[in-house]
This record gives C-alpha cells, structure tokens and sequence, in this order.
C-alpha cells in the first residue's frame, strides 16, 4: 500500500498581516511571502520609484499581475490590471518601474533567478 507523504490542505493569510522583507536579489525591492503550494509560490511584489530589477533568465514560468503602477517587461509597459506571463527559457532585461509599482507573483518555488549579463 502506497504511503500519501502529505494530506492535502488549504491555507488562508491575512496579506495585510505579512510583514514587506526586503528583496536579497535588488534594492528597492521588498516582497510578502504569501505562500507555497505543490511546488508553486505566490508574492506580493512592491518596487521604489526607478528600481530596476537585474536581468536574469526564467528557470520556470512566472505569472505577474500589476495591481498599482507601472512597470516595464522587455519593452512592453504594464499598468494596474495587466497581466505580464514568461514562459520557461526566457530572459527579462530592464524589468523596471519608474512610478514605483505593486504586483501578484506567481512562480515555480524553486525558480533560480539566475542573473544574465546586460544586452
């Protein structure tokens, strides 16, 4: 008989409760570990004004949806109710917010944000 290693289970937060941890990965960057479930993991992503986040290759998909300001993606911007999705193999240059901005992050747990040289 086969063992279950876990049961499975919800978990509810309270965002407002979780405390802003600044970001190891760039300044001006802090982020709310919301949760982790079945490998994927869930933030809320908060930049400064002018906060650039370095280039770094996507080892697994992200999921980012804009909730206050604006960003730029490769190029593109995102405002406040934009969806910006990155497929595996992928690489983000110049990931910036000039206003400052709020996103929902959804990502694989054990993403690598391995860093890339600029260009």
């Amino acid at each position: 008989m086969k063992e279950i290693a876990s049961i499975p289970s919800f978990s509810h937060r309270d965002s407002e409760a979780v405390p802003w941890v600044r970001s190891a990965i760039a300044p001006g960057v802090e982020v709310k570990n919301l949760g982790i479930a079945d490998g994927r993991a869930i933030q809320l992503v908060k930049f400064a004004p002018g906060t650039t986040f370095p280039d770094h290759y996507h080892t697994g998909p992200e999921f980012i949806y804009m909730l206050e300001g604006q960003a730029v993606q490769n190029g593109e911007i995102l405002s406040a109710g934009w969806v910006g999705i990155a497929s595996a193999g992928t690489v983000d240059r110049g990931f910036r917010s000039e206003t400052g901005c709020v996103f929902l992050f959804i990502y694989d747990h054990g993403q690598i944000f391995d860093s890339v040289q600029p260009g």
